[in-house]
């Protein structure tokens, strides 16, 4: 099994950070990134279920969302490379915000199969680790 850990603290209460990305469907914070979101169904964006498009290639769902925890869970269904749903199964990303102190510390983690794990890694790592640089930036 493989897995992708990527973490980045930013000077912001864990409640205003999660404010900002908690709505699945919303990610106008990733800028530079995310170019384009589809949403896809009647689902809201805080509602278990919920599925998106990012920019025309990577499908996801919304596997879970804890409000109180500050964590949303979901899993990519289809995508671009190393993530197409015939090289990769049971991909599942966890997004978490714990405070430390007056900042928030956002960890992006993900666990799949595939026969190629570090190419899964190594597509999706640097995706991350752009999404959060992003994501302080818009703070």
């Amino acid at each position: 099994m493989g897995a992708c850990h990527n973490k980045i603290e930013i000077s912001a209460p864990v409640g205003k950070v999660w404010d900002k990305i908690k709505d699945f469907h919303d990610l106008s914070w990733a800028r530079g990134v995310i170019e384009k979101l589809d949403k896809v169904g009647d689902k809201s964006g805080d509602q278990v279920g919920a599925k998106r498009v990012l920019n025309d290639a990577f499908h996801e769902s919304l596997l879970s969302i804890d409000h109180d925890n500050f964590s949303f869970t979901y899993s990519i269904d289809d995508g671009p490379g190393p993530v197409a749903k015939d090289l990769v199964s049971h991909y599942k990303g966890v997004v978490t915000l714990s405070p430390v102190g007056n900042a928030t510390l956002v960890e992006w983690n993900s666990s799949y199969e595939s026969k190629a794990d570090s190419e899964v890694a190594d597509f999706c790592n640097p995706i991350y680790q752009a999404l959060l640089e992003s994501m302080k930036a818009s703070f």
